[in-house]
C-alpha cells in the first residue's frame, strides 16, 4: 500500500514495502490444562523461565479452582485464549475445552498425570498441613477447616466412607480429559472412553509424573520453540533445592485394607492411568528413550499401589518466586 506524507514525500512503506510478517512456529497455540497435584507447579515455574528465554507468550489465569464451566463461561474463556498473541501457551486448572465446538481453532493440548492414589494422598495431606515452606500456608488455604476435620485419620476417612474419600470426589483425573459435559463428572465407562478419545485426538503428549525427565525430553523434542533446554534448567541444583521445600508434611501411609478400598473406588482412574502410561511408553520407544523402570508384572485383580513411591511434585498454588528466578536464570 502506498502511503504519502503531508509534504507529498513517500514513506518507508512506499520504498520498502510492508515489514515482513512474523513467522510463527507450529503449533503456535498450546494449552496445558494442568491436573492438580501432578507436578504442574514445577512445570509452570519452568514455563516462566522458558517464555522469557524463547519469547513465547505465557498466558496464565488468576482462577485456580474453577475447572467446570457453564456454556457461556466456556465461550468467554475460549474467546480470550484465542485472541492472545501467538505463539502462546495457556495454562490453568480446567477440564478439557472443545474450541472447535464454539468456532475456534483447536489448540494443541499437553498434560501430566500421576498414580491416582499418590495424587489423592498428596492433596489430602497438603490441604491439611501444607509443606516445608511453613505450616501457615495450609491455614491460609483452608482457614475454615474444623480441627476434627484437619486431623481426621486417613484410614477413618476411607474406611468409614467420608465424602472426601469417596466418589465423586475421587473421580478427579478423567474429567480433565473428558471435558465439560455433565457426564464427564460421573464415574463410569462413558467418561473413561471419552477421555481416551480426547487423549488420542487432541493431546500432543500426556506424560507421567513418575517419569518427569522423559516427559520434559519429549516436550523439548515435540515443541522446541517452547521447551528447548528445559531439562538442563530443571536439573539445576537451585531448582531442586526449591522443590525440596514443597514436600507435603505429615503425610502417612494408609493401611493395606484402606488402599485396596481406594483402588476399587478409583478403578476407572486407574484404567485411564494405565492407558496413558502405555501410550507414553510407546512414544518413548518410538523416539529411542528407554524406560528406567522394571518391567511390570501382570496386574493382580486388586493392585495395591505404593503411595509414597512418587517424588512429591511442587504444589499447584501460584506464587511468585521472582528472586529465585532472577538469581538463577537471569544472570
Amino acid at each position: 500500500m502506498l502511503e504519502i506524507t503531508l509534504d507529498g514525500n513517500s514513506t518507508y512503506l512506499d520504498d520498502h514495502g510492508p515489514p515482513p510478517q512474523k513467522v510463527l512456529p507450529f503449533p503456535s497455540q498450546v494449552v496445558y490444562n494442568r491436573v492438580g497435584k501432578c507436578g504442574s507447579r514445577t512445570v509452570v515455574l519452568l514455563l516462566r523461565i522458558l517464555s522469557e528465554k524463547h519469547g513465547f507468550n505465557l498466558v496464565t489465569s488468576d482462577i485456580h479452582n474453577k475447572t467446570r464451566l457453564t456454556k457461556n463461561e466456556q465461550m468467554e474463556l475460549i474467546k480470550n485464549i484465542s485472541t492472545a498473541e501467538q505463539p502462546y501457551l495457556f495454562t490453568r486448572h480446567v477440564h478439557f475445552l472443545n474450541f472447535s465446538r464454539f468456532g475456534g481453532d483447536q489448540p494443541v493440548y499437553i498434560n501430566i498425570i500421576r498414580d491416582p492414589v499418590n495424587r489423592f494422598l498428596s492433596n489430602y495431606f497438603f490441604r491439611r498441613f501444607g509443606d516445608w515452606r511453613g505450616e501457615q500456608n495450609h491455614m491460609i488455604r483452608t482457614p475454615n477447616m474444623r480441627q476434627e476435620e484437619r486431623y481426621l485419620d486417613i484410614n477413618v476417612c476411607i474406611l468409614e466412607n467420608y465424602p472426601e474419600c469417596s466418589n465423586p470426589k475421587l473421580f478427579y483425573i478423567i474429567p480433565y480429559f473428558c471435558g465439560q459435559h455433565p457426564r464427564c463428572r460421573e464415574p463410569g465407562e462413558w467418561a473413561l472412553e471419552r477421555a481416551k478419545l480426547n487423549v488420542n485426538e487432541n493431546f500432543l503428549l500426556v506424560g507421567i509424573l513418575e517419569e518427569l525427565e522423559d516427559v520434559l525430553l519429549l516436550l523439548e523434542r515435540f515443541l522446541p520453540h517452547y521447551f528447548k533446554d528445559v531439562l538442563s534448567i530443571y536439573k539445576n541444583p537451585e531448582h531442586r533445592k526449591l522443590g525440596n521445600l514443597t514436600v507435603t508434611v505429615k503425610k502417612t501411609v494408609p493401611s493395606p485394607e484402606a488402599i485396596q478400598i481406594l483402588y476399587q473406588r478409583m478403578r476407572y482412574e486407574y484404567e485411564f492411568y494405565y492407558y496413558v502410561k502405555e501410550q507414553f511408553h510407546l512414544l518413548k520407544r518410538k523416539f529411542g528413550l528407554k524406560s528406567h523402570i522394571r518391567k511390570p508384572s501382570p496386574r493382580p485383580e486388586f493392585f495395591i499401589p505404593s503411595p509414597l513411591e512418587t517424588e512429591e511434585p511442587i504444589n499447584d498454588e501460584e506464587e511468585d518466586d521472582e528472586k529465585w528466578l532472577e538469581d538463577i536464570y537471569k544472570r
